[in-house]
């Protein structure tokens, strides 16, 4: 699988896409008056303790208090308190000396909020969650800081190997090797690029997160709260160091300091790849030249469609999200539950890719077209897991019921990617909507093709004049028209209609 990451900077902020076989599947933006992101670090102060929700509201500097449950605690809680009252009063030149902090004792998975946190201190936490419409940051003080290949969570010793390395000497190595060179104090989680990975490379990361710690330790010092800490890296950097791997053969940035932010991180942690980062300065806009914008048109919105002709309606509930898969004007074959399960197998390979492009959270229900053999229904639930396996999000798939229906929970960590792709209609000015002009191409193609399938020649199309305009006009419609006849091996006629 070929991976390239198009980098579009814009004045708002920046936009970036991910293409797998130059097929987009995650879209994300950083805007540049963003406060909040997930894994920063804020000094916050605890406002006001909820027992019936066994929760806290700690005030970091948004105007809605940022929320913290009981369960987000970590079950070094009064260490992390303890650390952070040390860490603000010390005025020692060489800091503390982490290694020999010593922690206090866990706190209990069935205790009460205000055990912890009675007398509203100042305490460390991080973001869990971006503030999503009216909400406030949901907080965690489960700190982690993540490297390339492991990540470290202060006040434990514990050492843990991604399950996704399947070799058990390999699990066993990377233990060894992690348990000899960690610090004291360190829990680390080694993550599933650590594969293969030598000492020296480890020993590297590790030192670089460690270095982050004690930056941690001094900007707390005479912090008053709320209080930034620790910003997470830009969006361009913190994807490349969870994505970058083999896979990759293209980064493309349109902007020169984006470029160079890029090219040094990655000369940094694999200088064999320095090379695939390129600069672009071609004139037409970058997503439009990657065919970006185009696929964006076509995947967002309430309807789908898909190759075969048949389409989702994805629609969005203050519960859930109702996905209904629709067999559409073609289908292969008589026999209808092969027809059935091809469909539905289709349609699964772009769910799955829905759910990363929008990133779509919570509970997701597919109604998927009913099919009558068990080792069908089974065959769908195995390719939904496996094309769900390249989502970073956490996810659980659930098989399908009696009534035809499959359940998808995934892990939602920022607002959901919603984009208008309709255009104002020429004739109704926005009473109604129509689909955009850059699909309609595509949209003809697909019947033309549907029907020379079935055995129809001399076809004419009829259109509205400002299509045929559209159509017939400039360079573009002599390759289009004539790439048809070619496909199609057949005569094409147009027509305007002003009906």
């Amino acid at each position: 699988m070929n991976k390239e990451l198009i980098i579009n900077a814009v004045p708002q902020g920046v936009e970036i896409a991910l293409l797998e076989d130059k097929k987009l599947v995650e879209l994300h933006s950083e805007k540049n008056d963003a406060r909040f992101a997930v894994g920063d670090l804020y000094l916050g102060k605890v406002k006001k303790l909820i027992p019936g929700l066994n929760a806290a509201f700690v005030d970091v500097g948004f105007e809605k208090d940022a929320f913290l449950h009981y369960t987000d605690l970590s079950p070094y809680a009064r260490s992390l308190l303890k650390f952070t009252q040390m860490s603000m009063n010390d005025k020692s030149p060489g800091g503390l000396d982490f290694g020999k902090f010593e922690n206090e004792a866990e706190i209990i998975k069935t205790g009460k909020i205000n055990e912890v946190l009675g007398g509203k201190p100042n305490i460390l936490v991080q973001i869990l969650k971006e503030p999503i419409a009216a909400k406030g940051p949901r907080l965690s003080c489960e700190i982690s800081l993540p490297g390339r290949f492991v990540v470290i969570t202060p006040f434990n010793n514990i050492v843990a190997v991604s399950r996704k390395i399947h070799s058990s000497e390999e699990r066993k190595r990377l233990q060894k090797i992690v348990e000899a060179i960690k610090s004291r104090n360190f829990g680390v989680i080694v993550r599933t690029a650590a594969e293969g990975k030598n000492t020296a490379e480890l020993h590297e990361d590790l030192s670089m997160l460690t270095e982050m710690w004690k930056a941690i330790q001094e900007n707390l010092k005479g912090a008053v709260a709320p209080n930034k800490i620790l910003s997470e890296q830009t969006k361009t950097t913190s994807i490349l160091r969870d994505l970058l791997n083999e896979d990759f053969n293209k980064i493309v940035v349109n902007d020169r300091n984006i470029f160079n932010d890029a090219k040094t991180y990655i000369q940094r942690v694999a200088p064999e790849k320095a090379d695939i980062v390129s600069f672009y300065q071609n004139g037409a806009p970058i997503f439009d030249s990657f065919g970006i914008t185009k696929q964006v048109k076509a995947s967002f919105g309430k309807t789908v469609n898909l190759n075969s002709g048949a389409y989702l309606i994805i629609e969005h509930t203050e519960a859930l999200h109702v996905i209904d898969v629709n067999s559409g004007y073609k289908s292969v074959g008589n026999n209808q539950e092969q027809n059935a399960l091809e469909t539905n197998l289709e349609a699964a390979e772009e769910i799955s890719r829905q759910l990363r492009l929008r990133d779509i959270g919570g509970i997701i229900v597919v109604d998927f077209i009913d099919m009558k053999l068990p080792e069908n229904k089974r065959k769908l639930m195995e390719k939904m897991e496996e094309f769900m396996r390249p989502d970073r999000a956490k996810h659980a798939v659930l098989p399908i019921s009696k009534f035809g229906l499959m359940q998808i929970t995934r892990q939602r960590m920022k607002p959901e990617m919603n984009i208008n792709t309709q255009e104002v209609c020429p004739s109704c000015n926005g009473t109604g909507k129509i689909s955009s002009t850059l699909l309609l191409e595509d949209e003809i193609e697909k019947n033309l093709s549907y029907l020379i399938t079935h055995k129809h020649s001399n076809l004419t199309i009829v259109v509205n004049p400002i299509i045929y305009a559209y159509l017939t006009k400039g360079f573009m419609w002599k390759k289009k028209i004539s790439r048809w006849r070619s496909k199609f091996k057949q005569k094409i006629k147009i027509v305007s209609n002003t009906n």
